[in-house]
């Protein structure tokens, strides 16, 4: 029987403790395997020995042939019924989340109905922002309202709500991952490239105000294997974990980590108010005025993960190493395009005519 690669072929070190032996090949769907979590994810089921197929929206994929290929709408419960016919799994990983036109709660519970009764695991891919805000989360608290102003928030919460209902109801076996920031080569999302194409330009980062805001994180290969755990363990069903390093660290601390992981020696920092940064147009999702990375700036949510660490076993890559393995492949190749430094420039400009302005007896 094949065994299961470790972390460290993906270039982190691996330290998950002894190996758990061999495990049974299963068929696998993975719904959203062509992307960054979801990529990583197929390449270990197939290394482990799984039979494993992909649903997407496109009718090819570059996966070995090996890889079965489904086309349809992860939206569209209809249209992945479809696809997929009368072919049985024993595991389905929900992995994908549409970020242009959201995916509902709805729309998740009746992608599980399909395969309810069907398979003996279903993984759910959801998130911190589950939560909605606040610090220390435990996985017994409550989850963000349906009414919650964010969209993302609310849709994560509603989607596990519904499936945990779907579980009490019929037993459906159900299991939920909450990452924070998931980092690692292949981020799909302009975030760590952010500062290194600054530092790399021998640039200024700008900093939020005094950058005190927490931030928790999870490095890729680490999410994938405790996916792949959930999977295996038969008292993973009915549970939600948590899944971030231990420690949640400043924006302050993450930018020198970075700076490190680029083996930039003395990094130029400058501390902005946000209140300025918004005054200017400052955009924390995207577009040409972002200005801390895609998403970085946004409230604090941390996490507790004691429960992981106990019922799965889950020891994180150290942060350091796993940014110097993303910082490996970011040399290799630049997933983005050709940076825009217009909008810091505005803002250095305009803080720097602030702080030599004279003042007014």
């Amino acid at each position: 029987m094949p065994r299961l690669v470790s972390i460290a072929q993906n270039g982190a070190k691996n330290h998950h403790g002894p190996e758990r032996g061999t495990v049974d090949p299963k068929r696998v769907l993975v719904i959203g395997g062509t992307q960054f979590i979801g990529r990583l994810l197929v390449e270990r089921l197939v290394k482990a020995g799984h039979e494993v197929s992909v649903l997407h929206r496109k009718p090819q994929h570059n996966f070995p042939k090996r890889v079965h290929n489904f086309v349809g709408d992860r939206n569209d419960a209809g249209s992945i019924r479809k696809a997929i016919g009368t072919t049985r799994f024993e595991v389905v990983f929900d992995n994908v989340y549409d970020w242009e036109r959201g995916t509902t709660g709805a729309q998740v519970e009746a992608t599980a109905q399909i395969f309810d009764g069907r398979v003996s695991r279903y993984i759910f891919m959801s998130s911190v922002a589950a939560y909605g805000d606040g610090l220390n989360h435990h996985e017994g608290d409550a989850l963000a309202p349906d009414d919650h102003s964010n969209v993302y928030a609310r849709n994560k919460a509603m989607s596990e709500r519904a499936l945990f209902r779907l579980h009490q109801r019929t037993g459906f076996p159900v299991v939920t991952l909450r990452p924070p920031f998931v980092y690692g080569p292949g981020n799909p999302f302009y975030r760590e490239a952010f500062f290194w194409d600054r530092y790399r330009a021998g640039r200024p980062v700008i900093l939020p105000s005094e950058g005190h805001r927490l931030m928790q994180f999870i490095y890729v290969g680490d999410l994938v294997e405790l996916a792949m755990r959930t999977m295996e363990l038969k008292n993973s069903i009915g549970h939600a974990f948590n899944a971030a390093n231990p420690r949640p660290i400043t924006q302050h601390e993450l930018v020198l980590d970075l700076a490190q992981a680029a083996n930039i020696k003395e990094p130029q920092i400058v501390s902005i108010p946000r209140e300025i940064i918004y005054r200017a147009g400052g955009q924390a999702t995207g577009g040409h005025k972002l200005y801390f990375g895609q998403y970085y700036d946004v409230p604090a949510i941390t996490q507790i993960v004691t429960k992981a660490q106990r019922m799965l076993s889950f020891k994180p890559t150290d942060f350091l190493t796993g940014l110097k393995t993303e910082y490996r492949a970011y040399q290799r190749k630049r997933c983005f395009g050709r940076p825009d430094f217009s909008f810091e420039d505005e803002l250095l400009l305009r803080v720097s005519s602030q702080q030599t302005a004279p003042r007014s007896a």
